[in-house]
């Protein structure tokens, strides 16, 4: 029996936990957990992270912190990403949890993101690909890797998020208007650094909107990380759920297989990202990834501080 590692991405819509079991190179999992926190819930530029939100967070990692004590963790790779980093308060709630749930919760920029996300994106993939553009849809920014042989090329984080895009813009059209701005400088940027994904690409989405969507296409009432661990899913699919939730209100929304409560008013920001990225970049099918930010910790090792 290999050493038990336990990773904890505490994002600004969903905290995750991965206990894993480290095996000759690999791991093995043996508990994972979500819970949708909505750290971004209530966000505000002057003091960032709502009360509410607060505590929200901090009882769900007291609870991780419980899970992790009985199942003989050596080591624990927590970080914290959109919400914790750009928040005034976010080193208040940083120490806030290193005291009351003894965890010491690492924030990491948008390019480690990236980063990190990328290597647990490829400890999942079910075949190696040369050129991948991976996109992970977050509560607050939205990360852009290009690959290339299994290394990141280009790496970006954009300020729109699903929490981000709903609580501050009223309509769908105002939601797409904001993420075709930032899409305008993301490909001015990958074109400034010659650095554009290829037609042989294969676009990878990962993180909550991208198996949400799986989830729904596939009418799964218990979701299975296995099942949608690579499954692909076409533009015009991902239209037809966009087209079915749209006129429901976002309790309607919750009968639909596969949609998580939590989400049911983020999903329709989700899936604008998702339509528009495809569009920009000229594909027809994405690849989705239960693996991501938080396999990116248990196979990289963790992160610098460590």
């Amino acid at each position: 029996m290999g050493p038990r590692v336990a990773a904890i991405d505490f994002g600004t819509n969903t905290a995750r936990l991965l206990v894993a079991e480290l095996r000759d190179g690999g791991f093995e999992h043996v508990h994972l957990e979500r819970e949708i926190v909505r750290m971004g819930g209530g966000f505000s530029r002057e003091e960032g992270l709502s009360g509410d939100a607060q505590r929200r967070g901090l009882d769900c990692l007291q609870r991780f912190a419980g899970i992790m004590g009985s199942l003989d963790v050596s080591q624990v790779r927590a970080v914290a990403t959109s919400a914790v980093r750009d928040a005034a308060n976010g080193p208040a709630f940083v120490e806030l949890v290193r005291c009351e749930a003894g965890i010491e919760l690492m924030v990491i920029d948008g390019i480690r993101e990236g980063e990190l996300t990328l290597a647990g994106v490829l400890a999942g993939l079910d075949r190696r690909e040369k050129e991948l553009l991976v996109f992970d849809v977050g509560g607050g920014s939205t990360e852009y890797t290009l690959a290339r042989d299994g290394r990141a090329e280009f790496v970006r984080s954009l300020p729109m998020g699903v929490v981000r895009l709903t609580e501050g813009k009223v309509t769908p059209e105002a939601v797409s208007e904001k993420i075709d701005r930032e899409l305008d400088l993301l490909q001015q940027e990958m074109a400034t650094a010659h650095s554009r994904p290829t037609s042989g690409a294969t676009l990878v989405g990962t993180a909550g909107t991208a198996t949400t969507l799986a989830a729904i296409a596939m009418e799964m009432k218990d979701y299975d990380y296995r099942r949608v661990n690579n499954a692909t899913i076409s533009r015009r699919q991902i239209e037809t759920i966009f087209e079915r939730l749209l006129p429901m209100a976002p309790e309607e929304r919750l009968a639909v297989p596969g949609l998580e409560k939590g989400r049911e008013d983020l999903i329709i920001a989700g899936i604008l990202i998702t339509l528009h990225t495809m569009d920009r970049f000229g594909f027809d099918i994405m690849k989705v990834s239960d693996y991501g930010l938080l396999e990116g910790l248990i196979v990289s090792g963790g992160v610098a501080g460590f």
